[in-house]
């Protein structure tokens, strides 16, 4: 046998001490993703882009299904494009990253660097609808985006480009275009809680924390474990803002001539840093079954003298189950296999089979769940059933722990005094709320809390209630919280 490595790479800092350099350890050192020579920018390691192509390939799939088509278009918008509608403009200003020449030569016009497509996409758009007939249009893209932000750079929650899908829609009525929030919300849904493992608070966002542009955005909020939200998929429905803005008319069928209506909508990679600081532990990265590149790793446990036993049974195994799962069989000599539990464990791979002399007479295996450290003998008589119940199993926990979360740290709060101590200790205070900008820009001023989002489940509950902070009649249920 070859000589052993000793060193892992471990996680020092702890999740419930110090999160910050937790989660960036977690992401470096499971090699999720890494740092790159440009500031504010992650490089997508195999295991992430791994991840995000199951992601973008499952939203992909319900997108088609629903009629919306895929395009591209140009990374680089004229300046004079993204100054056509003043509040989009205004909204992206402070990070919109510029080309300003190429070589030697300066360029006539500035190029924005896409903050955002609507600029680019809605100048063909304006010749491309001319009848009711060219209606519904729903395109989407899969790009990325750079926005030049100044705060400090986190890997996923706050980087200065990153990957999404950015869908654009334009509708003969303001109905229809209504009624696409619906579908777009509920795909989004589907993705967070059967891909990420991973429990949101859908609603409407204030006017101050709507989409630059919108006339109103809906968004999916999450809680992180140090207490502070972060936005993930929105929704924003942006009525003739912007078809007024590129003259993107239509003839109807009455042959009068109208703006269409848009909706734009989105989901980034952004959910992976909630994924990570949610599910993973202070061993390292905890993967939801679905994304994981690695789902199953076989490990087998050997001596000089039963190597080429030990490793004949494990390889059986590998190849009675190979079909069904995603599945590594580690069969490297140069690692001990306490080195490769610490590996694995700190890569996230949902389950580790052990198996050694004992297993290989009793013909069965031993399988160990990561986010628990829960192990079952399993017979070789029929593992499939038993594996795929186990990655269920995974799943359904990740789930169902990240929606206890934030369900426990939502504190219903009627006085402002309770809802400063509830922004204090992390959480939302899900407050009454009476729709003033004042009390708004007050309550950020005062707490550091923002407006999340205003909760779909709760709003009735406004009935009768008084504002948090003025005291005056109630019209929404708010959720503040510090955010990312």
């Amino acid at each position: 046998m070859k000589a052993e490595v000793t060193e892992n790479r471990t996680i020092s800092a702890k999740k419930e001490d110090n999160f910050s350099e937790w989660y960036v350890q977690v992401i470096i050192n499971s090699e999720f993703a890494d740092y790159s020579a440009v500031s504010g920018c992650i490089v997508f390691r195999p295991s992430s882009y791994f991840a995000w192509e199951q992601v973008r390939d499952y939203v992909d799939g319900r997108f088609k299904d629903d009629g919306i088509e895929n395009v591209y278009f140009p990374t680089l918008i004229p300046e004079r494009l993204l100054q056509k509608e003043g509040e989009h403009i205004i909204g992206f200003s402070p990070e919109v990253a510029w080309v300003t020449q190429t070589g030697d030569t300066k360029l006539d016009e500035r190029l924005a660097v896409r903050p955002t497509s609507e600029a680019i996409m809605y100048d063909n758009l304006s010749k491309w609808i001319r009848s009711w007939r060219d209606l519904p249009m729903r395109l989407n893209q899969w790009n990325s985006v750079v926005r030049w932000e100044f705060k400090h750079p986190t890997p996923f929650l706050r980087t200065r480009e990153f990957l999404w899908n950015e869908g654009h829609s334009a509708f003969a009525s303001e109905e229809e275009a209504e009624a696409e929030g619906k579908v777009i919300l509920g795909i989004y849904h589907d993705v967070l809680k059967d891909y990420l493992a991973l429990y949101g608070i859908p609603g409407e966002k204030t006017q101050k924390e709507k989409f630059a542009g919108a006339i109103a955005s809906f968004s999916i909020e999450h809680l992180m474990p140090d207490g502070k939200a972060v936005q993930g998929p929105a929704f924003h429905l942006d009525g003739n803002n912007f078809s007024k803005a590129f003259d993107i008319k239509f003839i109807d069928n009455n042959g009068e001539k109208r703006f269409v209506f848009q909706n734009t909508w989105a989901i980034s990679t952004r959910e992976f840093g909630v994924m990570i600081a949610t599910h993973s532990d202070n061993k390292g990265l905890v993967l939801p079954p679905k994304l994981a590149k690695i789902q199953i790793v076989i490990v087998p446990i050997y001596n000089d003298k039963n190597r080429d036993e030990i490793i004949g049974y494990s390889t059986e195994i590998y190849n009675m189950i190979k079909g069904e799962f995603r599945v590594y069989h580690d069969i490297r000599d140069e690692y001990s296999p306490g080195w490769k539990f610490n590996e694995w464990e700190l890569k996230g791979v949902p389950i580790r089979v052990e198996v050694g002399k004992r297993e290989m007479g009793e013909r069965n295996m031993v399988a160990k769940m990561r986010h628990t450290s829960g192990s079952e003998s399993i017979s070789l008589d029929n593992p499939i059933e038993v594996l795929k119940l186990m990655l269920e199993k995974i799943h359904n926990d990740l789930y169902e722990s990240s929606k206890r979360f934030v369900i426990d740290n939502t504190h219903v709060v009627e006085n402002y005094t309770d809802l400063k101590e509830v922004i204090k200790r992390g959480g939302f205070a899900q407050s009454p709320w009476c729709g003033s900008q004042d009390c708004e820009d007050r309550i950020k001023d005062e707490t550091i809390a923002k407006a999340t989002n205003m909760p779909f489940h709760v709003q009735e509950l406004a009935k009768g209630k008084r504002c948090v902070l003025c005291g005056k009649p109630a019209k929404h249920i708010v959720n503040f919280s510090r955010s990312h």
